[in-house]
């Protein structure tokens, strides 16, 4: 079984060089990959990137979507994999590309897929992280540091080429980024409000229960179960009285 790649989508966090997005669609369109997502480049001159895209990609750049905010981009995407090359307290999880290019033949069959990359000079930020249900890091000799079109290629060559002789395993449509921010700010509400989180710093514990979540491939249903937790908690403590 192969992964579905009309189901797989680049997204580029704040590129900072109109070069590295065309040949991260040249890259893309090489594996077969036909949707390119920008959330708030630098600049987007399209001779430039033209120039490294090439004519065989041309109608890839010319597609692109480009957007303000990444929560916008992610809205309608069921599972979102951040690329990284630091560790830390918020990234201890983490895939190679090959490991990743597996576990998304069974998620690719009913759910859209954003591969995520962050600026050039820094990566992505917790703040992006946050979106993330999988990481994955391309494993490197001493130097970290990979071009972000070089990044992509990596990434989405294994993609191209994973296949699996395991016994089919259906995973089904997940909640999409949209319907889970939701849920998530359902949550840190009725959460703050009895007080389980700190009216100051709602977010710091919440981060918590983001990851809990995310290692449980959320469905659309089980976010209605969640929010109707929460109407019933508010109905119970402050409806009542």
């Amino acid at each position: 079984m192969k992964i579905n790649l009309e189901h797989i989508a680049i997204v580029l966090q704040e590129p900072h060089y109109p070069e590295n997005i065309g040949a991260a669609a040249r890259a893309a369109k090489n594996m077969g990959i036909s949707r390119l997502l920008v959330v708030n480049p630098s600049g987007c001159d399209l001779t430039r990137m033209l120039k490294t895209a090439t004519h065989h990609a041309e109608d890839l750049v010319l597609g692109i979507e480009v957007y303000d905010r990444l929560e916008e981009a992610l809205k309608p995407f069921q599972y979102v994999v951040g690329t990284t090359a630091r560790r830390g307290s918020h990234r201890q999880s983490v895939r190679n590309p090959r490991q990743l290019a597996l576990d998304l033949i069974p998620i690719s069959r009913k759910n859209h897929v954003a591969l995520l990359f962050g600026p050039e000079a820094s990566g992505l930020a917790n703040e992006h992280i946050r979106y993330c249900d999988e990481l994955v890091t391309i494993p490197t000799a001493e130097f970290s540091s990979i071009n972000l079109a070089q990044a992509v290629m990596i990434l989405v060559y294994e993609i191209f080429t994973a296949s699996s002789e395991k016994k089919d395993h259906f995973i089904p449509r997940l909640a999409t980024r949209e319907e889970l921010e939701s849920m998530y700010a359902h949550l840190k509400d009725t959460l703050t409000r009895i007080n389980f989180l700190s009216a100051e710093n709602p977010d710091y514990r919440l981060e918590s229960l983001r990851r809990f979540f995310s290692r449980m491939q959320v469905r659309g249903r089980d976010v209605q179960l969640v929010r109707g937790i929460c109407r019933q908690i508010e109905w119970y403590c402050f409806k009542r009285k």
